[in-house]
């Protein structure tokens, strides 16, 4: 290869040029006015983003992490309940669980997805189907920014009678459009399905802060009142506490600065879904195929908002030596599955029982997806895979160039 660049995972500094002006001009506001907790700003931004998602109540908090946390603290979950959730996610979809006591039941995954798996899902829920071992709520996980299926585990859900918190930190603006809602006119909005759902304002994430933060979405005035107390120490009216709860307050600049970007989001998420669609042409150009390289799957009927592009590969660490060579970023996400790590050794999991999980952790690489990605960089993403895979293959001129049909909004 000729001509090397350095492509990063993510180039945070192109996304702030495009809207700098807007945040300084916001963030002075902030500034000036000195209500930096809470106060009109978030309320305004809780408000604009309930309306993006399609819900009643957005209540902002410090993190997505908090979000997780507070949710399961409305639905009290507490001491010895049992939460089940993916084993294949962040390490805050289960320690939020167990930081209150409750114990995390794991389910393996799809392959084709990397999101919990609803057969497995019906299959454990068999098996616990004595009142002291059945689980109090379902924390489904729409990891990289696609879906679970919302539309199968739902009825699992009810059936059980769990309550359903949504980890959607990755997922915020994504879809699916051939469920069973759908079909009564209404698409399935990520977070929106279940009792509640939970999203991250970290700075990676698709609509990211310049710091912490997050949001608890949900359909019931009930439970929306009930996160604003718990986020609050659980007090209201001042200093009068009705229940224990945290300090989680979402700070009036990062309120100010998600609310630009939330104008920003859906162009964002286009352009994400645009380079994915080039990914695609470019490997098939290139004709790389399993088993070198599996590419990321779209379930029909779902609208990716693709936080991270995934592929696997069977020799993926020696991979991502390469691409690391080559200066292209790359992140694995993740590499130890919840059931595996050194702290739920307790639990009794064993290497075997989710070989899904397991798999996916030994073969999962995240390529750089952001929305600012040139062409140029990709193809030589590209470029540096197949000259991994096939040394002389990779060594012909450059092709054609093409274009891609932009999706519809």
């Amino acid at each position: 290869m000729t001509n090397p660049m350095k492509v990063p995972l993510l180039d945070l500094k192109k996304q702030y040029r495009r809207i700098r002006k807007e945040v300084q001009r916001e963030v002075r506001k902030v500034l000036e006015s000195q209500e930096l907790i809470l106060g009109p700003e978030v309320k305004r931004f809780e408000e604009e983003a309930a309306a993006f998602c399609r819900v009643s109540h957005a209540v902002g908090v410090a993190s997505g992490t908090d979000a997780l946390l507070i949710s399961l603290m409305a639905l009290d979950v507490g001491n010895g309940d049992r939460v089940v959730t993916s084993s294949y996610t962040f390490f805050a979809t289960g320690g939020c669980i167990s930081r209150l006591g409750a114990i995390p039941v794991f389910v393996d995954i799809e392959p084709r997805t990397c999101n919990l798996d609803p057969g497995r899902l019906e299959d454990l829920m068999k098996k616990l189907s004595g009142k002291n071992k059945r689980p109090k709520v379902l924390m489904p996980v729409h990891l990289y920014g696609q879906m679970a299926d919302m539309a199968a585990l739902m009825p699992i859900a009810r059936r059980y009678g769990m309550g359903v918190v949504e980890d959607a930190a990755q997922a915020i603006g994504a879809r699916e459009t051939s469920s069973p809602a759908q079909r009564r006119g209404r698409e399935s909005i990520a977070g929106a399905v279940g009792d509640l759902g939970c999203f991250s304002f970290y700075p990676t994430k698709n609509l990211g802060g310049v710091g912490e933060g997050g949001m608890v979405i949900t359909g019931e005035a009930a439970l929306a009142e009930k996160v604003r107390i718990l986020r609050n120490h659980g007090m209201s009216p001042r200093y009068h506490h009705r229940m224990i709860g945290i300090n989680s307050r979402l700070d009036a600049l990062q309120a100010a600065v998600l609310r630009i970007k939330l104008r920003h989001l859906r162009r964002w998420t286009e352009e994400r879904r645009e380079n994915a669609a080039r990914y695609r042409a470019l490997f098939q150009e290139a004709d790389l195929r399993p088993p070198r390289v599996s590419l990321p799957e779209e379930r029909k009927g779902v609208y990716h908002i693709y936080n991270q592009f995934v592929v696997r590969a069977e020799n993926r660490d020696a991979l991502r030596d390469h691409l690391s060579k080559k200066g292209v970023g790359t992140e694995i996400y993740y590499p130890v599955p919840l059931h595996l790590q050194e702290c739920y050794r307790g639990l009794g999991y064993r290497e075997g029982d989710f070989p899904e999980s397991e798999r996916a952790a030994r073969e999962t690489l995240a390529l750089p997806i952001f929305p600012e990605l040139k062409e140029c960089q990709q193809r030589y993403v590209v470029q540096a895979i197949e000259e991994f895979s096939s040394p002389r293959r990779a060594q012909r001129p450059q092709r054609k160039e093409f274009t891609i049909t932009k999706s519809k909004k």
